[in-house]
């Protein structure tokens, strides 16, 4: 999507060169972050959010993970469970994630940061980094770690197998009010069932 927002063109030119970066690093977390990004996009189109929201939006997905560069590799790369200390340097990547970002220096990279620093938060408080709640969390936070939760449910990974589309949804449904919005979810629903995004899965 090519954004229209000047200041998010800035953003969208300055952060390309951290992609390709990712990419090098670790690719199943830059296609992961494709692929939340495709899916958070359609969902906010679908809640009727303002074109700049959007398109901060998919700026954020795309680099939502982005603070996985500064976690290290026997972290990162690790095929069994984190341990408390290795699960809390994992869980600084919302923070160094927004800290990347914000130092593009453009006029959007505020914005954009503060949607990845609160893309983990849950609509309880019991996320991360702040302990955020409810409509606390900026809306295209809540909207991406929707769609986060999907996408890292769906595909294997050294440490769980993927889960079918069915279990993955009664998973989110079970979540609400404790980790995802009602309403985000409720409207998620209709995109990840609607025929068009079906066959995009096909």
């Amino acid at each position: 999507m090519e954004p229209n927002d000047p200041a998010i063109k800035t953003l969208y030119a300055n952060t390309k060169a951290l992609a390709v970066a990712l990419d090098y690093r670790d690719p199943p977390t830059q296609q992961h972050s494709e692929r939340v990004r495709d899916l958070a996009t359609a969902l906010a189109h679908r809640f009727g959010l303002p074109e700049p929201d959007i398109e901060a939006l998919n700026i954020a997905a795309s680099f939502h993970d982005i603070g996985k560069i500064g976690v290290p590799d026997q972290i990162l790369m690790k095929t069994g469970v984190l341990d408390d200390n290795e699960w809390a340097a994992m869980k600084k990547h919302a923070e160094i994630g927004a800290d990347i970002i914000h130092a593009t220096g453009s006029a959007a990279s505020a914005r954009a940061a503060r949607i990845i620093r609160h893309h983990h938060e849950r609509y309880d408080g019991s996320g991360y980094p702040d302990g955020l709640r409810g409509e606390e969390i900026p809306i295209c936070s809540r909207i991406i770690g929707i769609a986060d939760s999907y996408d890292a449910m769906a595909v294997a990974r050294s440490y769980h197998r993927a889960r079918s589309h069915d279990e993955i949804m009664t998973i989110l449904h079970e979540e609400i009010r404790i980790k995802h919005d009602p309403e985000v979810l409720a409207t998620f629903c209709t995109v990840i069932e609607s025929d068009a995004w079906q066959k995009a899965r096909q």
